[in-house]
């Protein structure tokens, strides 16, 4: 049995696997939703794959692999890139990406990125001052990421991310640290890829700070026992949220100026239940795309639904080109999000 025949039926065996326990628990009537840390690392990266449902663990050929799926940096095919994400997120929140990749031939394709959340600041309330005491407060999230994704034959590749995690509130931080794997594998029929990822493999996450720092008077009664003795009140740990994907992407129509792409992805998180994102992509002639997908199919009580988007590259010299891509994703009562994404090809 050679090498490619091993490959497809390793990760069809994994897909079953993740399958058959997703399809116990699609229609579960509890959920985990709020029990775990460091809810940015779910927002999806790029417009380009959130015009397409957010479907792109088989999808390859930008640097948006580092959130996705890091073996689909091994299919850049130019020397490396750069982008960069913003997006005003739910609740005037600030979102950012930004990514780059390296392709170091005979070894690899190695990756950085960096996410961040922004919440706005605001006033301190308490109490005894309902309209402020003078104080003011924000919150903020980010990760560093460093990825490598490498070809071991001309149609399989791995790729893994290791991460620093951090969010703050105040005067409290939590920190933590992460690892995706994954691989893509392109197949023999009409070159359909088969991707699957594990995102944020890591620890637990625990606020602490000055904030939860106290003293104490043991006794109850001053004057009595032990005095002013230093405290602080006790935080619970929280995993991060951990997510297995599994997606498939063809070129159902290929000629010499158009090109369409269709991609699936099922996800399974360990905080909510599963859901499938959908999508589609049309270029002409590599130059203008047109995207539409579904996100977070038959995931329980969303908000999120029709997304889609639109883009444009233009090669400003033989090496070097310039890619400007928007999208639009619906949430329902909370309205929508717009992404921009800006990407540089070297």
């Amino acid at each position: 049995m050679n090498l490619h025949k091993r490959t497809l039926i390793t990760l069809t065996m994994l897909g079953l696997l993740g399958f058959s326990h997703a399809s116990a628990q699609l229609f579960r009537t509890t959920t985990k939703v709020g029990t775990t840390a460091a809810q940015f690392l779910k927002i999806g990266a790029g417009a380009r794959s959130l015009g397409m449902g957010g479907s792109a663990a088989a999808v390859d050929g930008d640097v948006y692999a580092v959130y996705w799926n890091p073996a689909s940096l091994a299919r850049i095919t130019s020397f490396g890139e750069a982008t960069f994400t913003h997006a005003n997120w739910l609740a005037d929140v600030n979102y950012d990406f930004a990514a780059a990749a390296l392709n170091l031939e005979g070894i690899g394709t190695l990756g950085i990125s960096l996410t961040s959340l922004a919440v706005p600041e605001d006033i301190v309330r308490t109490e005894d001052h309902p309209e402020g005491d003078g104080r003011r407060w924000n919150a903020s999230s980010f990760a560093l990421g460093i990825s490598f994704g490498r070809s071991l034959t001309d149609r399989f590749a791995i790729g893994t991310t290791f991460k620093y995690i951090q969010e703050s509130i105040w005067n409290e931080s939590a920190q933590g640290i992460a690892f995706d794997v994954g691989t893509i594998y392109t197949t023999q029929f009409n070159d359909l890829k088969i991707g699957a990822s594990i995102s944020n493999f890591g620890t637990k996450m625990r606020l602490d700070g000055s904030d939860i720092s106290f003293n104490n008077t043991p006794g109850g009664e001053l004057g009595q026992g032990p005095q002013n003795v230093s405290s602080t009140y006790k935080t619970d740990s929280y995993d991060i949220p951990l997510a297995f994907r599994i997606g498939v992407s063809m070129d159902a129509v290929k000629m010499e100026n158009l090109r369409a792409t269709v991609a699936v992805d099922a996800t399974h998180p360990n905080d909510n239940t599963e859901y499938v994102n959908s999508g589609l992509e049309l270029a002409f002639e590599e130059m203008f795309f047109g995207r539409i997908g579904y996100k977070a199919l038959f995931l329980q009580d969303s908000e999120q639904g029709l997304t889609w988007g639109a883009g444009f590259r233009y090669e400003m010299s033989a090496t070097t080109s310039l890619k400007v891509d928007y999208a639009f994703a619906d949430y329902g009562r909370l309205k929508n999000v717009q992404y921009l994404t800006l990407s540089i090809g070297y």
